[in-house]
Parts: C-alpha cells; sequence; structure tokens
C-alpha cells in the first residue's frame, strides 16, 4: 500500500519539478522531500524520477496520472464528510471574481460569519474561467461566475441574469459617425474592454457588431472596476454589466442601456454530486436575498 504522504509529496514534486519549491509548498526539509521520493521509489521497485535534468520516468509519468486522480478523490471525499457532519470549524474556500464579491458577497459574509464564527473564509479573487478550475480541482468549495457552460463534472444554478450597458458620453455620436460620411471625428472610437482572457469577452465580442460603429479602438484592462475608472477618465465607452453600476451614485458620464446584447447567467458553481453543507446552503440563501434586496433580480 502507498504512503499518502509519499504520494503526495511524489505529485508534488511533479508538477513543480523543482525540490526545494516542493519542500515550501509542503512546509519540508529538502532532505525529506528526497526521502519521500527514495522510499517510494523503493515501495514500487522501479525508478520514478531522473535528477539530472529533472523528468519523469515513464513508471513515474503512470503514477502521476493515478497520484492526482486519487488526491483529488480524497480531497473531495474529506469535503463531502465534512459536509455530511456539519461541521462548525473549519475554512470555506469560494472563487469569485472582485466585481461579484464586492458587489454581491460582504452583506452575506458578514452575516455568516455571526451565525458561523469557527468557520474561516478564503475568498479567491478570480476570473470565471478560473473559478470553474479551482471547483473542478477541489482547491474551492465553491465558485461564483458568470457565462457558464453546463459541463462535467461542474453543476451550475442561475442566480440572476445580467444585461449590457454602455458607460460613457460619445456612444450615440459614434453611430451618427457611422451612419453619415460628412461627419468626421477628430479621433477614432475607444472602446473599453476586459481583456481576452475572460469569459465575458467571449460573449462580448460577438455582439460588438451591433453597436454599429465605424472603425474602434480597443482598450484592455483588468477588470470592470478598472472600466468604469478609465471612461469616466474620459478615455472611451466601457462595455459593463449593468450591476456594476447600481453602487455608482455619482457617475459623470451617459449611460446607455444595451438591450441588442445577448443576456448572460451569473450564478455558483460546485462539483456535480457534491454534498452542500448546512453553512453553505446558509450562504447560497443569504446571496439570493441580497439580491432581491438590490434589485439585481430581473422581473420575470
Amino acid at each position: 500500500m502507498l504512503d499518502i504522504h509519499w504520494l503526495k509529496t511524489f505529485v508534488t514534486l511533479a508538477e513543480l519539478k523543482h525540490f526545494g519549491k516542493t519542500a515550501s509548498a509542503l512546509h519540508m526539509t529538502q532532505p525529506n522531500v528526497s526521502l519521500h521520493i527514495k522510499q517510494l521509489e523503493k515501495m514500487t521497485r522501479v525508478k520514478l524520477i531522473e535528477r539530472n535534468p529533472f523528468c519523469l520516468t515513464q513508471a513515474g509519468l503512470r503514477l502521476l496520472q493515478s497520484g492526482q486522480k486519487t488526491l483529488w478523490e480524497l480531497k473531495v471525499c474529506q469535503s463531502d464528510l465534512n459536509a455530511i457532519n456539519n461541521l462548525s470549524q473549519g475554512t470555506l474556500t469560494i472563487a469569485a471574481s472582485d466585481i461579484i464579491s464586492r458587489l454581491l458577497l460582504i452583506e452575506p459574509f458578514q452575516l455568516f460569519k455571526t451565525q458561523f464564527p469557527g468557520i474561516d473564509f478564503t475568498l479567491l479573487n478570480t476570473t470565471s474561467s478560473q473559478a470553474s478550475a479551482l471547483v473542478k480541482s477541489a482547491e474551492a468549495d465553491l465558485g461564483f461566475v458568470i457565462a457558464q457552460k453546463e459541463s462535467e463534472p461542474l453543476h451550475f444554478s442561475e442566480l440572476q441574469q445580467i444585461k449590457w450597458c454602455a458607460l460613457g458620453n460619445n456612444l450615440a455620436l459614434w453611430q451618427q459617425a457611422k451612419n453619415d460620411e460628412s461627419m468626421v471625428l477628430t479621433e477614432p472610437p475607444t472602446l473599453i474592454l476586459l481583456g481576452h482572457d475572460t469569459r465575458t469577452r467571449e460573449l462580448l465580442d460577438n455582439a460588438l457588431p451591433s453597436l454599429n460603429l465605424p472603425s474602434y479602438r480597443v482598450m484592455e484592462v483588468g477588470s470592470v472596476d478598472a472600466q468604469i475608472d478609465w471612461a469616466e477618465a474620459g478615455f472611451g465607452v466601457a462595455i459593463v454589466p449593468e450591476f456594476s453600476l447600481r453602487s455608482k451614485a455619482n457617475l459623470i458620464n451617459t449611460v446607455t442601456a444595451l438591450p441588442q446584447f445577448p443576456t448572460t447567467s451569473l450564478g455558483y458553481i460546485v462539483r456535480q454530486n457534491q454534498v452542500l453543507s448546512k453553512a453553505i446552503k446558509q450562504l447560497l440563501h443569504w446571496v439570493n436575498e441580497e439580491i432581491s434586496r438590490t434589485h439585481l433580480k430581473q422581473p420575470k
């Protein structure tokens, strides 16, 4: 029987490809990392790694494949056991984008800490794609995402539909210039968008032609808040979710609804067949209440 600690050391080393980094990641000494690998090789009676340069042997590659799956299954199993036992202590790890966490999760988190004081929060600020990967690998217990496609081994539950709007003063002027050849713009239009590594950008790119603009430039930024700040500073027009502007009381630029843009879903993801603890169920209830309270839900 393989020792689970040796297996974890081996998998971490195979992924990091460096003894020192593996020691740091596992809070071990480097000699102990080497010892675990030697013990594992003695137990399996095969050489698992080549050291100079570092690489896995054929046997090592095979063990890595099974080892990653085994460690993942154990992590998921422990998470489900904790949920079944309704543990009142531990850590709840949630993955969400910055805009979702600030606008949707702060008050539910405050209520959660009052009712479940023994459970600590770890909040990972991520893109929706990154949140999906973290939940899938059991690095996060729950993820809040936009434009999630149902795919194994994840289950997506919608919380609300998102509509889009444009923030900036020149949109109507640019659209007029597209239809009036006598109009000459002093500079090309600039759209302020999230980077290509976000799921919402994939969705929006297909809808941009419906704005009916002349040739335009794109300014890419890393967050919705940055989109809003740069648009307010006059650098262009930002295409953002309507709900992201609800907390902005003193906007100086024009907000234009974009009903021609496709709506998308905001919701949460868990692993398929994941056992949800009482704490997670209560948190999701408070999130739903927060959506209703702030009028984020669209009327049916």
